[in-house]
């Protein structure tokens, strides 16, 4: 029985017993109305001391147990703004004290904790990080926009959709991440990120939430730094090594008379010279220049550097197309810079090739995009990871130069770029611009 139920109840019993002996008392004055004055009198006094006493039990009883009930019912509905009225009764007062003292405190906690998760709830919404909820049966349940971004979809695709189900390689990695783990995941257009998975308690159950943050820049920036150090201490030190026993080679050579000593002597100077150029290499791929942009006609760009383009691939019988619009597409661009760019990807193209092979330079404009394609080796599974890491390269001998290259330089540009091979063979490396 609810507390309104049993106040109706209480009340309604009160009033038959209120009438029952009001009834009574008048039941007796009217008999003692023609039995004498004194008769009268004691049963008109009996009538207004049992009003009194009704008064007296309604005011200290039924009361206070009303107000009571309807304290419990606006708990039960969760109505924190309304207040109960003292009654004139001491104790039952300070019971409604307490309670309207309950009641503004449940209030103000309670507002407290709105604000807190309207605050969360927009500070997820705005984070950089992917966030996303997790059902207890595996389903989605929430994700921000940051996380839509990294899966290259919507908050309401998303949403419902098993880990499993979403074919991307973040989602593959999170997927047999255990509880409290953490990962990172290098894709083939150099993002990386660091995906981890965690557990909070609401309602005395496990809730599973993925946390995914960006590191590109930061591992980008750290990998930078470290290499252009090491790189200025080994070049510095091999070159000034190189530099003295190449002078003592050459002395050595001027003055021996044996052709054999000497001939080996400057082959030995020549290795020297050889190793001298090959860390000077190093050292000049860590000293490209800042972008200085300018808004430049992208066709004729691409016109321009096509016959540059086609030298390198000649020798090799490969055939350079380009697929280029017939209108002025212009970007803003330092053409110094791209043209290295564009060198370095053709010759990428033609030496995984190896010859009798096919390279195409396109661009679109919805959205402004240059794609480099050639039908050559393609990249294996377990080097697509690897790409973008410095100085690796999948070629024998090959330094990793040329990507890494390319890859600060269109950083420098603001551009963001992706390299795979697709399930047709074809291996592209897109280049997405800003006009």
């Amino acid at each position: 029985m609810t507390a309104s139920r049993r106040h109706s109840y209480q009340t309604t019993v009160f009033a038959v017993l209120a009438a029952l002996l009001v009834g009574a008392a008048i039941w007796l004055v009217v008999l003692t109305s023609g039995a004498g004055t004194k008769q009268f009198f004691v049963a008109q006094a009996v009538l207004l001391l049992a009003i009194l006493l009704l008064g007296i039990f309604y005011r200290r009883v039924i009361r206070p147990i009303n107000t009571l009930a309807t304290g419990i019912d606006l708990l039960r509905e969760q109505d924190f703004t309304s207040r109960l009225r003292c009654v004139g009764q001491p104790d039952a007062d300070r019971i409604v004290l307490m309670f309207n003292d309950m009641i503004a405190i449940l209030k103000r906690e309670r507002l407290q904790l709105r604000e807190k998760n309207h605050f969360l709830d927009l500070l997820v919404a705005a984070s950089p990080m992917g966030v996303m909820i997790l059902h207890t049966d595996g389903s989605i349940d929430h994700v921000n926009r940051a996380c839509a971004r990294i899966f290259n979809s919507t908050r309401e695709e998303l949403r419902g959709m098993r880990l499993e189900s979403i074919d991307n390689p973040v989602a593959r990695a999170i997927t047999t991440l255990p509880i409290g783990g953490s990962t990172t995941v290098r894709l083939n257009n150099s993002m990386i990120y660091r995906c981890a998975r965690l557990t909070y308690i609401d309602r005395g159950y496990p809730h599973y939430f993925i946390i995914i943050e960006k590191l590109t820049e930061e591992v980008a920036r750290a990998e930078r730094v470290a290499y252009e150090q090491i790189i200025r201490v080994m070049a510095h030190e091999v070159n000034n090594s190189m530099g003295g026993i190449g002078s003592i080679l050459d002395t050595l050579a001027s003055c021996t008379d044996d052709p054999d000593t000497a001939s080996l002597l400057v082959a030995g100077r020549h290795r020297c010279e050889s190793l001298s150029r090959f860390v000077s290499a190093y050292a000049e791929a860590v000293k490209v220049p800042e972008a200085h942009t300018v808004r430049t006609n992208l066709t004729e760009f691409i016109t321009d550097t096509l016959p540059l383009l086609e030298s390198i691939c000649s020798s090799r019988r490969i055939e350079v197309i380009t697929h280029v619009p017939h209108v002025a597409v212009y970007a803003h661009i330092d053409p110094v810079l791209m043209e290295q760019v564009l060198l370095n990807l053709v010759k990428n193209s033609a030496e995984s090739i190896g010859s009798d092979g096919t390279v195409t330079i396109t661009l679109r404009t919805d959205p402004l995009r240059l794609t480099i394609a050639d039908n050559g080796a393609g990249i294996s599974p377990e080097n697509a990871q690897k790409l973008f890491t410095p100085f690796f390269s999948s070629k024998n001998g090959g330094r990793g130069l040329g990507l890494m290259l390319v890859t600060d330089i269109l950083r420098k540009h603001g551009y963001t770029y992706s390299l795979a091979t697709g399930t047709d063979g074809i291996t592209r490396f897109t280049i997405t611009m800003q006009a």
